[in-house]
């Protein structure tokens, strides 16, 4: 058994608490890993704000990390102590239907189908204060150790600098999927990117990669233009500084609507107008953000040949195959996602990581 800190919520809408914890060792099939480096993601946020479904408190959140394999449980082959690895929070089990299908990534083990917020075993590896803490999507990366099945780990590079590539653990490769995977972008194309997080600027940069002509940047905070801007968005605008709905700006600008419109706040407000920024005929809108309440349209919005869908982590990536491959693309420097990281606290700042979050910094 490990002792370490790890950050524990005790409760929905209460600070994170670092604590000590007890991190047994892995059981056949799992793997121990020392996380070195994890981003926060809103998803997390949601959590703590009681708005993602099937999550069980208390728990240890994250899951946007890098590390290294501590030790393997038994029938482990993947992987081995030493290795640098990223848990997945979108496993890839192998065996259900959707992983054997080329088209897909989403994988039956995930916790939109079936609750992970134990291990596989249906028992936990953390404890505190002498009571058990639950798992969050099997990665759990707010603890300086966390325990896994192995077919959610990624055996990645060992040059790669753990402290950059935690982000295509969720965030990089979730935006940039949409764009070029989801959605896939055609040279010359027109785009609109609603939310300008480290997931939208992740579209803009997977916009920019597929060769879109235009890309426009949607925000109520225009302390994030400049970025966008310096990582591929030809224009930025704030829907605040217009009179009319934002759809009718961005159709007024391209003609007759983008070609590509990306959701990645969450809101029902801002699906909706991201559904009709997009051309009424060929226009493709993609759901990125995780919504916060449910949604209704208009159907002639869809009647007249719009395609709307959603994306999980960044569409066809079969996840423990191709996050080592983007990760050997980010070391021969063809993307510099390493622009998206804006603070690096001690882990024992994380709950102010929280409120910069927060405060849209």
């Amino acid at each position: 058994v490990i002792r370490c800190r790890a950050a524990v919520a005790w409760a929905p809408n209460e600070p994170l608490s670092v604590e000590e914890v007890e991190v047994a060792p892995p059981k056949a099939g799992e793997v121990r890993i020392k996380i070195v480096a994890t981003g926060i993601c809103h998803s997390d946020d949601h959590v703590l704000k009681g708005s993602l479904p099937n999550v069980e408190f208390p728990v240890i959140l994250g899951h946007e990390g890098a590390g290294i394999v501590e030790s393997t449980g038994e029938g482990v082959t993947s992987v081995k102590p030493g290795d640098k690895v990223i848990p997945l929070c979108l496993p890839q089990c192998g065996e259900c239907s959707f992983c054997q299908n080329p088209e897909s990534n989403y994988c039956q083990k995930f916790h939109f189908s079936e609750p992970q917020n134990l291990l596989p075993d249906k028992t936990s590896r953390f404890s505190c204060k002498g009571k058990q803490i639950h798992h969050f999507v099997w990665v759990s990366t707010f603890a300086e150790y966390t325990v896994v099945p192995e077919y959610a780990v990624a055996k990645i590079d060992p040059a790669a600098p753990l402290d950059k590539v935690c982000l295509f653990g969720c965030g990089f490769s979730t935006g940039y999927g949409a764009a070029i995977n989801t959605a896939k972008v055609k040279p010359g194309s027109t785009c609109a990117v609603f939310g300008l997080g480290g997931v939208g600027l992740s579209v803009v940069m997977g916009c920019k990669a597929a060769g879109a002509s235009r890309i426009i940047a949607v925000d109520i905070n225009k302390d994030k233009f400049a970025k966008a801007k310096q990582l591929g968005a030809t224009d930025c605008i704030n829907p605040q500084d217009f009179k009319k709905p934002v759809q009718e700006v961005l159709t007024e600008m391209t003609g007759q609507g983008v070609d590509y419109s990306f959701e990645v706040v969450g809101h029902a407000d801002t699906m909706i107008a991201a559904l009709a920024s997009c051309n009424m005929s060929t226009g493709v809108c993609v759901m990125v953000g995780v919504m916060d309440s449910e949604i209704s349209i208009d159907p002639t919005l869809l009647l007249t040949g719009r395609t709307w869908k959603g994306t999980m982590f960044g569409g066809s990536w079969k996840m423990r195959e191709d996050i080592p491959k983007l990760v050997s693309s980010y070391l021969e420097k063809k993307f510099n996602p390493d622009l998206l990281i804006t603070h690096t606290l001690p882990f024992a700042k994380v709950n102010e990581g929280f409120d910069l979050l927060h405060a849209g910094k």
